[in-house]
Order: C-alpha cells, then sequence, then structure tokens
C-alpha cells in the first residue's frame, strides 16, 4: 500500500508533463522496483531560424554610357526581394557597361538591338552602308558600329513582355562574363514576379548572337565559293530585319561565359519561334562555354551557320529539341547534359540543312562527352523527330564518348537524302533503347553507321546514371573504354584525368555545379539556387 501511495504521488507531481499509464511504467522487475520514464525537460524556446534576406530596391538607376542611358521603370517585387527597374533602350549605340547593382535588375522591354547592323561586309567611306537595317539607327554609316555590350558578373536581366529579346547586330558585339559563384541570368518577368514552377516557359525571345561568317539556305543572295558567296538569312520569326550572313568564319561576335537562359522561346512568328541562345553566323573568334537553357519553349540553342567552339553547355527542361545545328553550322563542342522534362520535347539533337541539300557547305558537328537523357515515350513525338536524335540533309556527324538513354523510345534516325547523304560516326558511344533501337529513311542505315559492337559502341547498354535528372555517370559508364578526340580537332581535351565517356563523371562533376540552376528535371547540387528563383543581389 505504502508503494502505491509513493506512487500516486511521483504521478500526481508530473501531470503537467505525461500522463501515468502503461507507456510510462516499465514491468516490475525483480525486489517489486517501478522504473518511471520521465519526458525529457523542455527545451528553451529557439532562436527563430534566420530568414534569406531579401533585396531591397536600389535608389536609382546607373548612369550609363549610352546617351539614351537607362529609363528608371520604378520598382518590382517577388519572392526575393523588391527591386528597382532599368530600362535597357531599344538600340544600344555606344560601348556600354551594365554593372552589378544590388536590388537592380535590368529590363528589355520589346527587342533591344547591340548596335546597328553594318550589312554583309563592314561599311566603308567608298561603300557605304546608306540604308540602316536596324530599326532605330539613322544615318550613313562608313564602319561597322563596334559597340560592345558589356555585363557584369551576377547581373540580372528580364524580358517584359513576350516580344522582349536581346539582339547583337552584326559589327558589334556582347560580353557577357559571369563567374561560378555569380552568374549573368536572362529570364521573365513571371520569374522575377515568383509565378513560375517547373512547367513554366515560353515567356520572352532569347539571346541571338549574329555574324558575318558563311551561311546556307539563302534569304537574300546566294551560296557561293569565296566572293561569289552572297547568301544571307533572317532570324526567325523576327517583325524587322535581323539578318546574318557574310564571309568571315573567324566572325567575334563576343563572349559569353557563365550565363543561364531561363523560360525563353516566345512565338515570335508563325511556326518561328526563339531559343535560349540563338547563334547565327557567329564565327571561330566568338567564345561561348558554361552555358545553362532551361525551359525554352522551342530548342535549347540552335546554331544557323557559321562555326565555333563551345565547351560546357547544358540544356534542361527543352520543349523541342535540346540541341539544334543546321545550315552549314560547324560546331566543336565538348562536355553537353541534355535533359528534357519527362513528357516532354522532341529530340535531344536535330542535326540538318533545312533541306538545302545542293548547297555546297555541309553542317558538321562534332560532340564530344556527352550525356542525354529522353525519358518520354515515342507517342509523345512520333509525329516530330520521333528519335532521341534525328540526323537528316547535308549534314555530317562524329559523336564521341557519349551516352544516350531513351528507354521508351527509338535512339536515332538517319533520314538519307541529297546527292551526298547524311553521315554518322560514333566513337565509345552507348546507347539504351525501346526494341526499335534505329529508324531508317531515304534508304539509310542507321544501325550499319551506328556500328554497334565495334569502336566501343553499344546499342544494348543498361545506364547506371545517378543525379536528379540522371546526368552524372555511374559504375557502367565509367567501365566503357574511352576514345581519344583530339584527332577531331584541336579544341577538344582528353581529360581530366580519368577520362570518362559522358558529360559527368566524380571527377568532373564540379563544371556543372553552382552557376546552374535547379528544378525538378535536374538538380545539380547545393551550390546551384532553384529555377523558379532570383539569385537576390
Amino acid at each position: 500500500m505504502r508503494k502505491l501511495q509513493s506512487l500516486l504521488l511521483v504521478c500526481a507531481s508530473v501531470t503537467t508533463l505525461a500522463a501515468c499509464g502503461a507507456d510510462s511504467i516499465a514491468s516490475p522487475g525483480s525486489g517489486g522496483n517501478v522504473t518511471i520514464n520521465n519526458p525529457p525537460a523542455p527545451a528553451p524556446t529557439p532562436t527563430p531560424t534566420p530568414t534569406s534576406t531579401l533585396a531591397t530596391p536600389a535608389a536609382g538607376c546607373p548612369t550609363i554610357a549610352d546617351p539614351q542611358g537607362l529609363t528608371d521603370g520604378g520598382t518590382i517585387s517577388g519572392p526575393t526581394g523588391t527591386y528597382r527597374v532599368c530600362r535597357l533602350p531599344a538600340v544600344v549605340r555606344t560601348s556600354t557597361t551594365l554593372p552589378r547593382v544590388a536590388g537592380l535588375l535590368y529590363e528589355m522591354n520589346g527587342r533591344v538591338n547591340v548596335g546597328c547592323d553594318g550589312g554583309f561586309t563592314a561599311p566603308t567611306a567608298a561603300a557605304p552602308l546608306t540604308t540602316p537595317l536596324t530599326v532605330g539607327c539613322t544615318g550613313t554609316q562608313t564602319a561597322d558600329t563596334n559597340v560592345t555590350l558589356t555585363i557584369a558578373a551576377g547581373a540580372v536581366l528580364y524580358g517584359a513582355t513576350g516580344q522582349s529579346w536581346l539582339a547583337v547586330n552584326r559589327g558589334n558585339r556582347i560580353s557577357a562574363v559571369g563567374t561560378a559563384t555569380a552568374p549573368i541570368v536572362f529570364t521573365s518577368r513571371d520569374n522575377v514576379l515568383g509565378l513560375n514552377d517547373d512547367t513554366s516557359q515560353g515567356q520572352w525571345g532569347g539571346v541571338v548572337l549574329m555574324g558575318r561568317a558563311v551561311t546556307t539556305d539563302c534569304a537574300v543572295g546566294a551560296v557561293g565559293v569565296g566572293a561569289a558567296n552572297t547568301c544571307e538569312r533572317n532570324t526567325e520569326g523576327s517583325a524587322d530585319p535581323a539578318r546574318y550572313g557574310g564571309n568571315d568564319d573567324t566572325y567575334n561576335a563576343g563572349t559569353m561565359r557563365y550565363v543561364q537562359i531561363r523560360y525563353s522561346g516566345f512565338v515570335l512568328g508563325a511556326n518561328s519561334e526563339l531559343q535560349a541562345l540563338t547563334t547565327e553566323s557567329v564565327g571561330t573568334g566568338t567564345t561561348i562555354e558554361y552555358i545553362q537553357s532551361h525551359n525554352s519553349s522551342d530548342d535549347g540553342a540552335e546554331m544557323f551557320g557559321g562555326g565555333f567552339n563551345m565547351r560546357y553547355y547544358v540544356a534542361t527542361g527543352a520543349d523541342d529539341d535540346s540541341l539544334d545545328v543546321d545550315t552549314g553550322a560547324r560546331i566543336n563542342l565538348q562536355y553537353a547534359l541534355l535533359l528534357p522534362r519527362p513528357t516532354r520535347g522532341d529530340t535531344l539533337m536535330e542535326i540538318d540543312s533545312n533541306g538545302q541539300e545542293t548547297d555546297v557547305r555541309r553542317t558538321r558537328l562534332n560532340l564530344v562527352n556527352f550525356t542525354g537523357v529522353q525519358q518520354q515515350t515515342s507517342a509523345d513525338n512520333e509525329a516530330n523527330g520521333r528519335a532521341a536524335v534525328f540526323l537528316r540533309g547535308n549534314s555530317d556527324n562524329f559523336l564521341y564518348n557519349g551516352v544516350i538513354v531513351a528507354p521508351n523510345n527509338e535512339c536515332i534516325r538517319l533520314n538519307a537524302s541529297g546527292t551526298t547523304p547524311v553521315t554518322l560516326t560514333a566513337r565509345s558511344v552507348v546507347l539504351q533503347c525501346s526494341a526499335t533501337k534505329f529508324i531508317d529513311g531515304g534508304g539509310s542505315n542507321a544501325a550499319a553507321q551506328f556500328g554497334a559492337g565495334a569502336n566501343n559502341n553499344s546499342d544494348s547498354f543498361v545506364n547506371t546514371l545517378t543525379g536528379t535528372g540522371l546526368y552524372l555517370n555511374g559504375t557502367n559508364e565509367n567501365a566503357v573504354v574511352t576514345i581519344d578526340p583530339t584527332a577531331l580537332s584541336s579544341f577538344f581535351v582528353a581529360g581530366p584525368t580519368p577520362y570518362r565517356i559522358g558529360g559527368a563523371w566524380a571527377e568532373n562533376s564540379t563544371w556543372v555545379e553552382g552557376w546552374t540552376c535547379n528544378s525538378a528535371t535536374a538538380n545539380f547540387g547545393a551550390s546551384s539556387r532553384p529555377c523558379t528563383s532570383l539569385p537576390v543581389i
């Protein structure tokens, strides 16, 4: 009885902490001892978790070199804070720098021209350009305007309307050089407002670089050799002239490095959309590397004519092709991740010549170290590219050290036509496809050109890719023997050590981290921010 009274007194003393019942009393042990498991003492009131610093608007717009200056558009607010809006002029007429300023965003309200188009060749006093090709430009040009738009690391530019896009005209340049920790971001107004999710796309135009390298499929002039070539093309969908083409394959359109281009691809005209990045007759003097295209409603990037070297390219969520090369473009690209959204997108890559196969210049893609993952079914794109990789027209394709995963779809489609049909050379490329691995058209033989069982190629691969988006090599990928790509071009490197197939592996994954943005399509680690959010500046 005394033990029972003691127990009741103890329970009464702790009723404010816990009920006295089966969960509180252990079974009696030898000697009749009773153990009471009191809950731990309440923890002290926690210190509130610090919230992310929200942006506050800059006091005003900076003074820039361009005489028109920046227009103060008031402020705009979203989940990351409130920003000063500084609107770019319709034509940037003088070499200008856009600095990174805390609490400030740059707005493109419609087409923004970098300089005035100087024409097929640079105008001279002896052969001036008397009719301006760029709307908003006036007067007789006796030389290129030579405008360079410099964008500081960490700056954010957004399209205020669907028709907004950046046009770097012939005879002018861009210098958009971010860093691994402070990328430059081109995005949409909805992204600023916090309205976007993983399905958002096509909310503004994109970035277009126009140059004077050779192109084919002329809208103006005719394809020829040397001085006989007068071929020019127009930017797809542009209401006003945005022309490219020339005879300078060394043309320098500037530098883009550590740049994100989000939610682009607005339809400018019937069946004519821009993509995140469009290069048009850009030459070997141009530097393009560390580029992410995210949720473009058309292609991740499309290269028309010209030819240049590119390294470190990420396409996430493209609604058409992750990579498109055509009209005589000659591209060297090393380290690429092609990651469309599940059930969306057409092909991982489409390489062709727009059907003008009598033109003397063939499209050529040298693609080294790439990983492409297409999760959609064949029914999703049966009326379009159909296979994960679509090669056709007047094109030659060299695919080295790559991984193509399309378990619900065909892997490679060749559509041969013309006097010299499309060609494919694959080395150390592995495929994981549906039962129908190849599609042929026009008498092509995709299986024979791919050559499974030779040159370290396999069409019965089982992937062990890891990471959200399946972009990082696993055991099976790392076991594939590589081929030295330097024979294709001195631009390529057989590194780092150990050298693997694919776009990223354990010893070669940091290149994609930090400067990219994360989504449900692909997550590149904690150092990369969500694509639906702005970096706070």
